[in-house]
């Protein structure tokens, strides 16, 4: 991830706005470091959610975090929103891996970006017990509409 260069906000294809908290906010005055994975998390999860229009948990098969970065280009916190934007860099037989962008204010680059991957399981069998499988029908169609159409962008 560290190869590549500062995104801007057209390198997203997916967007959502955060509200920050107070709470939000470190002992050093910005986001604290685990407030950015909630981030990506959210801007994931709400993004399935909408697109497929079921409740992924409940599904057959689930996507569990099987891998998470953070580059940290800038300074952010409370108590101006963020706007996420989303992308997808691929889309595997179980896999997807995720790129989320956060923004705030009117810059064109991100103040941060993260790396999001999720593998598919079994959620028939509960934790503990969950084989890999392949992606969701209704969950592959909503990620594939975040692979950019020009491979420039991605």
């Amino acid at each position: 991830m560290s190869d590549r260069p500062r995104p801007t906000r057209s390198s997203y294809v997916a967007w959502r706005t955060a509200t920050t908290r107070w709470r939000d906010d470190d002992a050093y005055g910005h986001l604290n470091n685990a407030t950015y994975y909630e981030l990506f998390d959210t801007a994931v999860n709400a993004y399935l959610y909408e697109a497929t229009g079921v409740d992924v948990r409940a599904l057959p098969q689930i996507g569990v975090v099987a891998e998470t970065g953070c580059r940290y280009f800038r300074e952010i916190g409370f108590p101006e929103p963020i706007e996420m934007g989303l992308v997808v860099d691929k889309v595997g037989t179980s896999s997807v891996v995720y790129r989320i962008g956060l923004f705030q204010g009117p810059s064109e680059e991100a103040a941060a970006e993260g790396r999001f991957v999720h593998v598919y399981v079994d959620n028939t069998h509960g934790a503990g017990s969950r084989p890999v499988t392949p992606i969701p029908d209704v969950v592959r169609a909503a990620v594939v509409r975040l692979v950019p159409q020009d491979p420039r962008d991605a």
